[in-house]
């Protein structure tokens, strides 16, 4: 599932991918490029969710317990452009032991903006409006960003020969843990 920013569009293209693919052996989430937004607890409550049984009807196939809980394991991808509520959700992904973050270091901007003041020449002037910070306090996001679990590059030349060493270690890596649980 690739989440492209953290609004309404992200919201949607997570919600469509979500909902029809949370009962496969593994979801891939990838953050990559992420412009930011403010949703990601809404994703994360979707993919914090374990799932503990089934509800099985009389007539038609068992449902799982809590609903629309991911059936198996969770691999989540980033890159140096995830920024903002990119950079929030990866390192709440690592926080919350959902799966491996793979990638590079997120961008590290945090701070909310407010575009609010056009000028004369049609610009917009941004001002910082909202900071963010973890309890955990060990190291800020914000000026650093995210460090994944497996750091993986794309190099030109993987690029040029449109090959995707992120996405394909992410999926090994989720094929290695469906054997494994």
């Amino acid at each position: 599932m690739h989440i492209p920013d953290m609004g309404s569009a992200g919201f949607g293209e997570f919600h469509r991918a979500y909902l029809t693919e949370y009962d496969r052996q593994a979801l891939i989430v990838d953050v990559r490029f992420n412009g930011g937004g403010n949703i990601s607890a809404l994703l994360l409550d979707k993919l914090a969710r374990r799932r503990l049984g089934y509800d099985h009807p009389r007539r038609g196939e068992p449902e799982p317990y809590p609903p629309e809980s991911p059936r198996g394991p969770l691999v989540a991808i980033t890159n140096e452009w995830a920024g903002s509520d990119g950079d929030i959700f990866s390192h709440t992904f690592k926080l919350l032991g959902l799966g491996p973050l793979i990638g590079k270091r997120t961008w590290g901007g945090v701070i909310g903006i407010w575009p609010r003041h056009r000028l004369a020449d049609g610009t917009l002037t941004t001002q910082p409006e909202y900071s963010f910070t973890f309890i955990e306090g060990d190291r800020e996001v914000e000026n650093y960003g995210t460090d994944p679990d497996l750091e993986v590059d794309i190099t030109p030349q993987d690029y040029v020969r449109g090959v995707d060493t992120q996405l394909e270690t992410a999926i090994d890596l989720a094929l290695k843990r469906i054997i494994h649980s």
